[in-house]
Parts: C-alpha cells; sequence; structure tokens
C-alpha cells in the first residue's frame, strides 16, 4: 500500500555534543519505516569510538527467518575499503610501491604499462566493470577467476590512466589479486588475520571463510520476498564480505584510530577535500557542513553505507537486506537527525 505523507515533519531539537544522541528521535523514524514496511535492516552509530545507539528493524516482517544480534549483512562494495587498506599496509611495509605498474603482475592486460597501484585504487585507470558482460549482470551463477579475467581484458579501457574517474569493480578484482599473491595467502586467510582479530570483529567475514547466519535479501510485493542475489565468490576483494552494522563501525573507528594503518597511510586513503570526491578507498560524503569519509555497497538487493566525520568523532554504519527508501535519502535524513536539523518523512511507494 502507498503511503503518501509528503507534509509530515520530525522535528528535531537539543543538542548532539551536550546531550548526546537523541536515541528516541532515531527510533521515531525507524519506527515509522518499519510500520509502513519501508525497509529491512540495521543501524550502528558510534561516538568518540564507542557505540552509542543500536537497533535492527523490519526483520519480524520476514517468515521463517531466524536471526539475532549476530546476524550479518552482505555488505557489497564497502568490502573495497578494506581491500584498500590492505593495499596500503603492503605499501607502508614497503612491499609494494603505489606507483608499481599493472604490468609487474598481468602484463596481458590492456594499457598494464601505463596503469598503477595508485590508479587502480582511486578508479582513475579506465578499467571498467567486469560484473558486467554484454550489459547484463553475469556473475549472479559462480564462474571462474579465469573468465573474470578474460571479461577484464575484453572490456579493455574506456580512458588514459589519470585522465578521469570511473568506478572500477575490475580494478578492485586485480587488487585483491595481488594482495593474494604478496601475502601468499587466500583474501579471507588475510582479512581474518591483519582485520578481523587484531580489531576483535566476530562477525566480520570474507566468503570463503563461509560465514554463517547471514541475511538473505528481499523485495517488497505486498510482503517481503526472497529474491536471487550475486554469487559472492565471482566478487572476493570487491563485495564479498559479510559483517553486522556494529562490527562494521569498530572497522571504521580502528581505521581513523590507525590500528590498521599508520596515521600518514590513512591520508593516502581519503580525498582531497575540493579536488577529489573519491580517494583511494574511501570516498567523500557531504551533508551540508557534516563531512563524513567512507564506502557504500550495493548489489541486487543488500546495501550498505559506512562513514566517518573525523571533526566530530562519529560514525555510522548502516545495512540493509530489503530497500525501499533509497540509501541517499535515508543516511541524509539520519544525519539530519543527528544534526538537529528538520527532515521530511521520506514516501514510501
Amino acid at each position: 500500500m502507498k503511503l503518501k505523507l509528503l507534509t509530515c515533519l520530525l522535528l528535531i531539537s537539543g543538542n548532539l555534543f551536550s546531550q548526546g544522541v537523541d536515541k528516541g528521535k532515531i527510533n521515531d523514524y525507524l519506527t515509522y519505516i518499519e510500520d509502513n514496511n519501508g525497509g529491512i535492516g540495521s543501524l550502528s552509530i558510534y561516538k568518540n569510538g564507542r557505540e552509542v545507539y543500536n537497533r535492527s528493524f523490519g526483520q519480524g516482517k520476514l517468515e521463517n527467518v531466524n536471526y539475532n544480534k549476530e546476524t550479518k549483512y552482505q555488505i557489497a562494495s564497502v568490502t573495497k575499503m578494506v581491500t584498500a587498506a590492505l593495499i596500503l599496509k603492503l605499501v607502508e611495509n614497503g612491499k609494494l610501491g603505489l606507483e608499481s605498474k599493472l604490468s609487474d603482475f598481468y602484463p596481458e592486460i590492456p594499457n598494464s604499462e601505463k596503469i598503477t597501484i595508485k590508479n587502480l585504487l582511486g578508479h582513475t585507470s579506465g578499467l571498467g566493470n567486469f560484473a558486467i558482460k554484454e550489459g547484463a549482470i553475469w556473475v549472479i551463477e559462480k564462474v571462474s577467476e579465469k573468465e573474470i579475467l578474460d571479461e577484464i581484458k575484453k572490456q579493455g579501457v574506456g580512458f588514459e590512466p589519470n585522465e578521469k574517474v570511473a568506478y572500477s569493480n575490475s580494478a578492485y578484482i586485480l587488487l585483491r589479486i595481488i594482495i593474494e599473491k604478496k601475502y601468499g595467502k587466500d583474501y579471507h586467510q588475510i582479512v581474518s588475520e591483519e582485520i578481523a582479530k587484531p580489531l576483535g570483529l566476530r562477525n566480520f567475514a570474507s566468503i570463503r571463510s563461509n560465514p554463517l547466519n547471514t541475511f538473505k535479501s528481499y523485495k517488497f510485493n505486498g510482503n517481503w520476498n526472497e529474491i536471487k542475489e550475486i554469487e559472492y565468490h565471482n566478487v572476493i576483494g570487491v563485495g564479498d564480505i559479510a559483517s553486522t552494522t556494529k562490527d562494521m563501525n569498530k572497522l571504521i573507528n580502528g581505521l581513523f584510530q590507525y590500528k590498521v594503518i599508520k596515521k600518514e597511510t590513512l591520508e593516502l586513503m581519503r580525498p582531497i577535500i575540493g579536488r577529489e570526491d573519491w580517494g583511494r578507498g574511501l570516498a567523500l560524503y557531504s551533508y551540508g557542513e557534516n563531512l563524513f569519509f567512507g564506502h557504500s555497497g550495493d548489489v541486487l538487493g543488500s546495501h550498505s553505507r559506512l562513514i566517518y566525520n573525523p571533526k566530530d568523532k562519529i560514525s555510522i554504519s548502516y545495512s540493509t537486506n530489503g530497500e525501499r527508501i533509497p540509501t541517499n535519502l535515508f543516511v541524509e535524513n539520519l544525519v539530519s537527525i543527528i544534526y538537529n536539523q528538520e527532515i521530511k518523512l521520506p514516501e514510501i511507494k
């Protein structure tokens, strides 16, 4: 049923930093979404390195689905933040250079003698999106790594390195393979040893770790019905990690507390304000005067956003496996609530 509430305003008052996050206003927002079948998901908010809010919503509308506070979401391209951090950890340790050429690893890829590791990280390589073949997503069923590499070669490049910025899934699958070559281990083992264990992430794992207790994806057609997702083994290092929102927040706080890489290395990840929207594993998200750094993730039915405001030391981790309100709008409203601004409750169609 369509719900039109174009004039309803949620009024926010109080001061975030003197009184803390207004949990009541956030609860009102999520309850509105839940009551009107506006989505299924979870939200975690951190302030000064500790969790100040956590709530799931909508899961009770799913039939015959068991879940608990440790049930994970597919966080899609938020995975790229991890891949970028692991690459820069290699750079930090002198095992790889930002100006190292792709031809050192894959000379058969078009333009590989010009494309650098930095280009791959910053979406300036000219490479495209291996997951789309002949205008359609073809990685729904398991395919081989050779087939993926063949598709990357076939697609070639759309522009010369550094000519412009164009989001590239192909670049990040190549980065993942380079990580595995340098570490001499599979990606899921590296994520566990270099990220999850040091940061105490109990519910954070790459697909080959066989993460259990993970939500499926749903679409609303009068009721929430399960849909078929992509095959996550096809997007390792690109979009395969499953996590809770709490562990996602632990990840980005650990990153900005320099527990993963050094401060100067983290600066390489961040986009340069005023010059870049995309950095090298972190993007810029601007909500008025409030600037956050992080990453989004979107696949067929699951969507995530993980962002951190260094000025206020506040981070937001959001995942949904059943979306009717676009992630951009959901998070924009949430930021407004946190910063004591008015929002208009979204129309749920």
